[in-house]
Parts: C-alpha cells; structure tokens; sequence
C-alpha cells in the first residue's frame, strides 16, 4: 500500500491534482477537509479568517488510522498533508504557482483580505515546501500556473518508493 500527500497553498490546485492522479491510477483519493468535519478535527473556527482551525495531532492520529487500515493506495488532498510523519507517506507532492495567477484564484473565491494576504505569504515564503522539508518527505514539486491537464501521471507515480 503506497500514500500520495498533495500540499500546498490554498488555490494552488491540489484537488485537481490530486483527483486526476487519482483517476488515472490506483490511488483512493481522500478529501482531508470533509474528514476534518466529519470527524470535527476542527478546534474551532476563525471568523476573521472564514476558517477552520484544525489540531495537526488529531488530524495525523485520523489520517494514520486510516492509512493503517487500508488495504488501497491513498491519496490525500489538503495544504495540511504534509505534516503526515514522512514514515506514512511514499510520496509529498507540493504545488506551488506564481504570485500573480494565484492572487487571481484566492480573489476569485472572494477571500477576505487577511486570509488573501496571509495566503500569499505562504506562497512567498514556501511555507508548505519548507514543512515538508522538515518533515523529511520524498518531495515532488509541481507548478501549477499553466494548465496542468496533460500531467504524466506515470512519471509522478515512479517517483512513489
């Protein structure tokens, strides 16, 4: 049984990714946020920002849970994947895009201008990569500025150790 984590800022396209993956192979694909509602990971939500503060501790003990019980190859789609101890994952893919194309996502689904910003800085700062780097994953990096439909899914999945 092998894992996929797609991370990334939001609005860098992991669900598309991460659900095309998924079609064109044998990964099980998991959508991390209707779990974290479902099993109300969530500690509380931020008004300011129009989020979910999730626990990173009870996310993982869920996420373990379920990679332990699976039978199927996973893969899980959320900016919060990354933080899976590097043990539970064969493979983190990280999507990033240039400032420009992303600020047009975020505006598109009208963030607010702290979660907009705050997003941004993210990007800027690589926030996502640099967890996962020191989460000592096996680490793919995708830019997802231009369409991304012809994808080599076979060339992402040779990468899965």
């Amino acid at each position: 049984m092998k894992v996929i984590a797609v991370s990334g800022t939001p609005g860098t396209g992991k669900t598309k990714i991460a659900k095309l993956i998924s079609e064109k192979s044998n990964f099980r694909y998991i959508d991390v946020n209707r779990l974290i509602k479902e099993n109300k990971i969530a500690e509380n939500y931020d008004w300011k920002r129009k989020a979910y503060v999730v626990d990173i501790k009870k996310l993982n003990k869920l996420l373990i849970s379920i990679i332990k019980k699976s039978r199927e190859n996973l893969i899980f789609d959320s900016h919060l994947s990354h933080f899976l101890p590097a043990k539970y994952v064969n493979l983190c893919v990280i999507l990033k895009c240039k400032l420009k194309t992303l600020k047009k996502r975020l505006i598109k689904r009208k963030y607010n201008e702290l979660k907009l910003n705050e997003n941004m800085d993210s990007e800027i700062f690589n926030l996502c990569l640099n967890e996962a780097i020191e989460m000592k994953h096996n680490i793919l990096v995708i830019d997802t500025t231009e369409k991304v439909n012809n994808l080599n899914i076979k060339d992402i999945l040779k990468l899965v150790k």
